[in-house]
């Protein structure tokens, strides 16, 4: 993924298992659960470059929010402050080589950040 790419999409949710189902059956998605990410299964669109998760409605997840891979979550959140955004969450491990944060952008929209340090094989 290159600097700029949707990488992942957020689905709340108010039943999980409910929305599984749901997501599943409408759309043909693959969703299951991985190991470290209980109660948040990630499904995969046909196109196996699409996918995200669906997690429960709380906290600053309460609408979809989509992923956008950067170079720096770090500049890109300046940069979006800069320009008028807010950050809503700050930069967070989700494994030693990849991080997310969220920010508010200039018209109230949430969006997520995804860094990684792997480059493609």
């Amino acid at each position: 993924m290159a600097h700029g790419d949707i990488t992942h999409i957020d689905i709340p949710a108010d039943d999980i298992a409910r929305a599984t189902a749901f997501y599943s059956q409408l759309f043909g998605w693959d969703i299951a659960e991985s190991p470290g990410f209980e109660g948040y299964p990630m499904w995969r669109a046909p196109n196996g470059i699409s996918g995200g998760g669906i997690g429960p409605r709380e906290g600053n997840l309460l609408v979809p929010r989509s992923y956008v891979e950067v170079d720096s979550i770090d500049d890109t959140l300046a940069r979006a402050q800069e320009l008028g955004g807010r950050t809503i969450q700050e930069k967070a491990e989700i494994s030693p080589t990849s991080w997310w944060a969220s920010f508010e952008d200039s018209e109230g929209n949430q969006i997520g950040l995804y860094e990684s340090t792997t480059q493609p094989g």
